[in-house]
């Protein structure tokens, strides 16, 4: 019964990971732009909220994780 924890905890932080990913890759996009500092703000302003929300997508997983192997 908790490996389905696990498994559920690891599709979680791989989600989380996929979307740091995608945040550092849109950020290096556009710093190859050549933007103004302004411009290069706004987009790391955007894309701000999609990190920190990747970012604990990954951590609410990696604890789903652990509570499972602890439990199991």
């Amino acid at each position: 019964m908790f490996e389905i924890l696990v498994w559920a905890g690891a599709a979680l932080s791989v989600a989380g990971l996929l979307g740091l990913v995608w945040c550092i890759l849109h950020v290096v996009r556009a710093r190859g732009k050549n933007l103004s500092d302004e411009e290069l703000r706004a987009v790391v302003q955007k894309v701000l909220p999609f990190n920190l929300g990747a970012l604990f997508l990954s951590v609410i997983g990696l604890m789903l994780v652990m509570v499972g192997i602890f439990l199991g």
